[in-house]
């Protein structure tokens, strides 16, 4: 997801977004142990994704305060 489309989103929103990340990157984490990971690439992305989503919701805290 680009940063453009982040801007986008509510807070919420992301934060629903950041919760499916979340659990995604939890069952690649599992998928990884047990040998069964067939895209490790993904991994990397939902780690980045994960960090924008997070940067965007520091960047809305920042200018409600």
């Amino acid at each position: 997801m680009k940063a453009e489309e982040l801007r986008g989103k509510t807070k919420d929103q992301l934060g629903d977004q950041l919760i499916d990340l979340r659990k995604e990157q939890f069952n690649l984490r599992m998928q990884n142990a047990s040998g069964q990971m067939t895209n490790p690439a993904r991994f990397k992305a939902v780690r980045r994704e994960i960090a924008r989503i997070k940067t965007r919701m520091n960047e809305i805290e920042r200018t409600q305060v």
